[in-house]
């Protein structure tokens, strides 16, 4: 990877942050396997395979479930073909009106120049409370 790959991933993720999925859609392979964090809302037991299926299973869902979504990126490393990605998310759930700060980390493996393997890093209990969907939204209470 080179600092041009940085660039374009940092690009992506600011496109993202604009409500546009299509310039991180344009980086992954046909048959990425996307891993979202587990017991994440969106995560369904295993990886999502291919760009639909991340379209449909992520982004369409973080559109309907969140206001403002955005991927504060604080620093993107290079490992070879693997680039890791730390930052926070950003939002307000649209069922309660909290907010989501969340430290994250997407951990990308790239071959060829696609991403064929994702890997998020979050704090899924944050997730789930400001979405009330843990028993009673203990920590928005607290």
């Amino acid at each position: 990877m080179t600092a041009e790959a940085t660039e374009l991933l940092r690009k992506a993720y600011d496109a993202l942050s604009h409500g546009d999925v299509q310039p991180i859609l344009g980086l992954l392979d046909d048959q990425i396997e996307w891993h979202e964090a587990e017991h994440i809302a969106y995560w369904p037991g295993g990886p999502f395979t291919g760009p639909d299926a991340v379209l449909e299973g992520v982004f369409a869902r973080i559109g309907a479930d969140f206001d403002g979504f955005v991927v504060d990126v604080h620093r993107i490393s290079e490992f070879g073909e693997t680039m890791l990605v730390q930052g926070r998310y950003r939002a307000t759930a649209r069922a309660t009106g909290r907010p989501l700060d969340a430290q994250v980390a997407h951990v990308w493996d790239f071959h060829d120049g696609k991403a064929v393997r994702w890997q998020q890093y979050t704090d899924t209990l944050q997730f789930a409370d400001v979405t009330d969907q843990t028993s009673g939204g203990a920590l928005a209470r607290r």
